[in-house]
């Protein structure tokens, strides 16, 4: 965890020293405020430690890791503008504080800077990082479409959310990885390896987010614990319910009542389906997906050509990813 945290304040230096003062200011200032809003920065730590562990230094990844939070940043901005969502880390959205106009364009320029950060790599990884960049940056747009899309079907197959999760939340941290491999002059197999460590570590994070959403205790969790119920919101668990629920008519019955059931019963449904969830032993399940994809990531950690030594940073970091309190 030290070593982590050495690496996050660095990231959080050098995000406070990037120049962003361009004109005209409504362009620039929602870019310079959405980056200092804050955040884990668990992204660009990745390159970082991906570069030093395949032998090269957090120097010289540095402004691909910035690229990747800058990127990162402007899919949450644009992904509020989507959602209408009033805060981003309790404070206000770009949207908000300004207006969408603003909003949709300054990420735009987001995006564009985080183009201009990596092509400052002199390594001859640039090709292979840029090629693999703008690869995961579509496939994010993917993953925000289908989640999309899924709020309109009355059905979705857990394979299907599983790769939506896959393109929505971890083929980024896989990214990340790969190209600070990529970077210290990895080679392709190892830099494939810690691609897939990232990818499914990326799914068990997001499916133990699906968990947490229900099952957090309040204080930690940081977000309205029960969100996804009362949204709707197609998650592991609720789709797992929906199937297992086919087998009893009666919970069947009592689950489809309850996701027609309106804001202002908000409270009794959070709790109604909970109970549905635990009736069906959803939870367990779940847990047990999530165990599944975090001892794929750590699998492919055997395969990587590095000493025992150099992998123990990956090891630590799927500890603190995965440890979250429900």
């Amino acid at each position: 965890m030290e070593k982590l945290n050495a690496y996050l304040q660095y990231i959080e230096d050098e995000l406070s020293s990037l120049n962003i003062n361009g004109k005209p200011p409504e362009l620039y200032d929602p870019i310079k405020y959405t980056l200092n809003l804050g955040g884990k920065r668990i992204r660009p730590v990745l390159t970082l430690i991906s570069c030093e562990a395949f032998g090269g230094s957090k120097e010289l990844a540095l402004d691909t890791a910035l690229a990747i939070e800058v990127f990162h940043n402007f899919t949450l901005l644009h992904d509020d503008i989507m959602d209408n969502a009033p805060l981003r880390r309790s404070k206000d959205t770009v949207h908000v504080k300004w207006n969408s106009n603003i909003a949709i364009l300054s990420g735009d320029a987001m995006f564009v800077l985080s183009q201009q950060l990596l092509l400052k790599n002199e390594t001859a990884s640039l090709k292979k990082c840029l090629v693999l960049f703008n690869k995961t940056a579509l496939e994010v747009c993917e993953g925000q479409q289908l989640d999309m899309n899924f709020e309109k079907l009355e059905y979705v197959s857990i394979p299907a959310y599983i790769n939506m999760i896959g393109l929505k939340t971890a083929v980024l941290l896989a990214c990340c990885l790969k190209m600070g491999a990529l970077i210290a002059g990895s080679s392709d197999d190892d830099a494939q390896h810690i691609y897939n460590y990232g990818y499914n570590l990326g799914v068990a994070f997001q499916l133990q987010d699906d968990i947490l959403d229900v099952y957090a205790d309040p204080s930690k969790f940081g977000k309205q614990v029960g969100g996804d119920i009362i949204s709707n919101k197609k998650t592991f668990l609720l789709l797992k319910a929906m199937e297992l629920s086919k087998l009893n008519h009666y919970k069947e019955s009592e689950l489809k009542m309850w996701l027609q059931a309106g804001q202002e019963h908000a409270k009794e449904k959070v709790e109604a389906v909970t109970s549905l969830y635990n009736f069906l032993g959803v939870k367990e399940i779940a847990l047990k997906e999530v165990d599944k994809y975090h001892q794929l990531a750590l699998s492919y950690l055997d395969k990587l050509n590095l000493r025992d030594n150099q992998k123990i940073v990956f090891y630590e970091f799927a500890h603190f990813l995965m440890k979250r309190d429900l």
